[in-house]
């Protein structure tokens, strides 16, 4: 069975065991968490579509850890003007571990 969930602005297709990284949530590595938003829950014909989420369906998840991507590096140069520009960024990530999906 799988489910395709809502977080951050970005929506996941997650099974039972997948582990994913989210855009940051609140917590410590060990504690469980619950999506309430899950657009799709099922399998083939079965699967169960919200209008826009589906009525008592929740997916159980377990913190793995919480970190920071990459760092991503802006750099704007504009030719011929001396002119350029370099910031950097790294985007914090919670990774989770799909515990149970309820229908």
């Amino acid at each position: 069975m799988f489910a395709v969930i809502k977080t951050g602005g970005k929506q996941y297709q997650v099974s039972a065991n997948d582990v994913i990284a989210v855009e940051k949530l609140e917590g410590e590595a060990g504690a469980q968490i619950e999506f309430t938003e899950v657009l799709v829950v099922g399998e083939g014909a079965g699967a169960k579509i919200g209008a826009p989420f589906v009525e008592g369906a929740v997916v159980t998840a377990e913190i793995v850890e919480q970190g920071r991507s990459r760092k991503t590096i802006a750099f704007v140069k504009r030719r011929r003007q001396n002119s350029k520009r370099k910031k950097g960024h790294r985007q914090a990530f919670t990774k989770v571990r799909i515990v149970a999906i309820a229908a």
